[in-house]
């Protein structure tokens, strides 16, 4: 219970469930997985990052994907920062790696791929 209450994002008041916009970016046919972690952000509390791999001969951009989850999530809870990285992390029983995603995101990564901020 401990590290899913770690999971929730508190976006300007709003709880921001991960597993909502996976599921929703993961819907777009060019997305094969999809891992979304909080970025602080002094104003808001924190900040909606989504890290996603594409699905092989598929192509999109982060804007198409923020496009996308804009279209399918209330305001508050789309990515404003999408990573397109080559493969999302999973541990080694195949789960989601968000301590891996949590490292990234302090660590800059976001910055070194594809990423769209709106």
């Amino acid at each position: 219970m401990v590290d899913r209450k770690k999971d929730l994002i508190l976006r300007g008041g709003f709880n921001v469930f991960p597993r909502d916009v996976e599921d929703v970016l993961v819907a777009h046919p060019a997305v094969a997985q999809a891992g979304v972690v909080g970025r602080p952000d002094s104003r808001l509390g924190e900040e909606v990052v989504a890290f996603v791999s594409l699905r092989p001969g598929a192509e999109a951009t982060a804007g198409e994907l923020t496009d996308h989850a804009r279209r399918h999530l209330a305001a508050s809870k789309y990515p404003r920062e999408i990573v397109i990285v080559p493969a999302v992390p999973l541990t080694s029983v195949g789960k989601l790696d968000r301590k891996k995603l949590r490292q990234w995101v302090a660590d800059g990564a976001g910055g070194k791929a594809s990423t769209a901020a709106s």
